[in-house]
């Protein structure tokens, strides 16, 4: 594939990260928009790569950003908001979506990647599901004839510098026993290297236009078979107190005032629902995702051995 010019939103974040240095060693030329590029002046090592300032929200900014790029890549998200009324999310997500689409219409730019979320639908029983559906909705009813768009639906995303495995690392370290809230809600961890892979992929096929893949590793396992899996790995095994919905919903409550949000009414509202793929978005691409237990060990704990406990495949409930 001829190199290409794509414009990155999120591109400073965990998955940004991870797939614009991807783009760069793939030759492509790659302009990241963010608030302020002196935070993030670490990322200029790579050769090719464009820093811009520029405000995502503002219409005319935006398109003035996009101009000359051949492809424009969505990773901006946020898993919690001010309050607790939608309101952070549907602008971080939704009108977002309908801003870009404009943008990318305005400028020209004919290609468009948008990162969503595994179950995000209309009726989810969360802010963070709902307006990551909506944005999905902004894109398939704004993109026209002119603008081709794929969008991507991982579950739970895993690798060097996640949040998600190193928040639990973090809370074993200090909590001598640990109440879990939702503990039996499931997961299909997918690795990051799989989800750029699948990202970098579609920009090579045509079928993969107008197209949604839902993004999951082999592996389905607990909120408590991970947290205990850590625990493993990193030689903090702590009792893990698995709590009724009631005391559920009052810990995220709590801790929601605990420095970096660990847990927030609005993802225990996600966590009803299991974060399992129903298509095989993985296998469409032609990729074999990696097991949990091929990577995490190389970048969590003190080279211990664990065993993963595995959940049985089922519909998601």
């Amino acid at each position: 594939m001829r190199p290409l010019s794509i414009c990155v939103l999120g591109g400073t974040g965990f998955v940004g990260r991870h797939l614009v240095c991807r783009l760069i060693r793939d030759g492509h030329h790659v302009r990241i928009l963010t608030r302020d590029r002196f935070l993030h002046r670490d990322l200029t090592v790579l050769p090719g790569l464009e820093l811009v300032d520029a405000d995502v929200h503002d219409a005319t900014a935006l398109a003035a950003a996009l101009g000359g790029q051949e492809v424009a890549i969505n990773l901006v998200g946020i898993l919690n908001e001010r309050g607790h009324d939608g309101r952070g999310f549907l602008h971080a997500h939704t009108r977002l979506a309908s801003t870009l689409v404009a943008a990318c219409r305005a400028a020209g730019v004919p290609r468009l990647l948008q990162m969503s979320s595994l179950r995000a639908a209309v009726d989810a029983p969360s802010h963070y599901l709902r307006s990551k559906a909506l944005a999905e909705q902004a894109i398939r009813d704004g993109a026209g004839a002119t603008l081709a768009w794929t969008i991507f639906r991982p579950s739970v995303i895993f690798g060097r510098g996640d949040s998600f495995l190193n928040r639990f690392a973090a809370l074993l370290a200090l909590a001598p026993v640990l109440p879990l809230a939702r503990a039996a809600a499931r997961f299909q961890p997918v690795w990051i290297g799989d989800v750029v892979e699948a990202m970098v992929r579609t920009l090579a096929r045509a079928d993969s236009i107008g197209a949604t893949y839902e993004l999951g590793g082999p592996d389905i396992v607990t909120l408590a078979g991970v947290v205990r899996y850590v625990g493993e790995l990193t030689g903090r095994r702590r009792p893990l107190i698995a709590l009724p919905d009631s005391l559920g919903r009052l810990q995220a409550a709590l801790l929601e005032y605990f420095p970096g949000k660990p847990l927030s009414l609005d993802n225990f509202h996600s966590l009803q629902l299991d974060s399992v793929c129903t298509d095989d978005g993985c296998g469409r691409l032609g990729i074999v995702p990696a097991a949990l237990g091929a990577v995490v060990p190389s970048y969590l704990g003190d080279g211990r051995r664990a065993v993963l406990p595995r959940e049985p495949a089922g519909v998601p409930a």
